[in-house]
């Protein structure tokens, strides 16, 4: 981030439906942004919202938000489906859009929202949470740009979660409103594949879904898996609904970053060895083996995408790169073969 004090800049929110909004929305105000108004559409959220931020004014209706010529950059974490529709009208309006993942569900949408962003020139960004408010991977990331591991070849990247069905509303069990397991979680774990390999050329190798053990939510997958590759490089992917009620957090998340000198690994949310909290790096290189607390790493997006909001910059995620991971991720989900039991069959 810049050293180079920017203007504030002012920020309206559409669509509170997931509670990522609330990460979202701390990126940006803890940056230096003026967070001035909300529009909750169905979310249940808006008073938990309202509280976090009381400066902010509830809007009416979402135009109040678009039309107002003042506001720069509209965060959205809507119902999945509604959040690309409604970033090609941020657009429309002249303002920059940060997104909960999944930025898109299908092809169709990716496509249009492509063509409005480069019509518009205006920044189409999705918040991959697992990357950018990841103390750890955050420092991985900065190791791995100082040659710690040699040239990284291969990513593992897992992303288990847990159900908690009682809390959820009805569109997370509705394939067209959440978009498929793979378009969903496995954005992120696809977003770090991309992201630590630097493949140019990366293609989806194969991909499966399942649903083991819900029949009572007929289009929920609660299993998948994604093998990509490019460049030399490979990528596997692993997600699912299955943590179990005994682990201290939602899920297990790990990322392995496999180099020629060396491997880190990532322990997002828990230490089953013990150690207290999340955001744990293990470091193994030719000379030693490393536990990295990165606690007190800095989260540097929020600040870079305000940033790149003022100076029209690409610094907090290239914009191709954004549309890359999106587009890999739908390729999976759409190309997925369903992993069934025998009678099943």
């Amino acid at each position: 981030m810049s050293n180079v004090k920017r203007p504030p800049v002012r920020v309206g929110v559409i669509g509170l439906d997931h509670g990522h909004i609330f990460g979202m929305a701390h990126a940006v105000v803890s940056a230096g942004a003026e967070l001035v108004a909300f529009h909750p559409e169905q979310g249940g959220l808006a008073e938990i919202f309202a509280k976090a931020h009381p400066n902010a004014r509830k809007a009416g209706d979402p135009r109040e938000i678009l039309e107002d010529d003042t506001i720069q950059l509209v965060l959205c974490a809507a119902v999945n489906a509604d959040r690309a529709p409604l970033g090609v009208r941020v657009m429309q309006h002249g303002k920059d859009f940060m997104t909960d993942k999944p930025g898109v569900t299908d092809l169709d949408q990716l496509a249009e929202v492509r063509r409005v962003q480069a019509e518009t020139g205006r920044i189409y960004s999705v918040c991959f949470s697992e990357r950018f408010e990841n103390a750890a991977t955050v420092r991985a990331s900065e190791l791995v740009q100082e040659g710690a591991i040699g040239r990284v070849v291969q990513t593992v990247g897992l992303g288990p979660h847990r159900i908690n069905a009682p809390s959820r509303p009805a569109w997370y069990f509705e394939r067209a409103r959440y978009g498929g397991i793979l378009c969903d979680i496995a954005s992120h774990q696809v977003d770090q594949f991309l992201h630590f390999t630097g493949a140019q050329n990366p293609r989806v190798v194969a991909s499966r879904i399942a649903n083991h053990a819900h029949p009572q939510w007929p289009e929920l997958e609660d299993f998948g898996e994604v093998l990509l590759e490019g460049d030399g490089c490979s990528g596997y992917v692993r997600v699912d609904w299955f943590t179990p009620d005994g682990l201290s957090s939602w899920g297990d998340g790990r990322l392995t970053l496999l180099g020629t000198d060396g491997f880190i690994e990532i322990r997002k949310n828990v230490d089953l060895a013990g150690r207290e909290g999340g955001s744990h790096l293990f470091l193994v290189d030719g000379k030693q083996t490393l536990h990295i607390d990165c606690n007190d790493v800095a989260l540097p997006y929020g600040g870079l995408l305000l940033d790149d909001v003022v100076n029209r910059t690409e610094t907090a995620m290239p914009q191709a790169h954004c549309f890359q991971a999106c587009e890999l991720a739908l390729r999976a989900q759409a190309n997925a073969e369903r992993i069934t039991r025998g009678e099943d069959r």
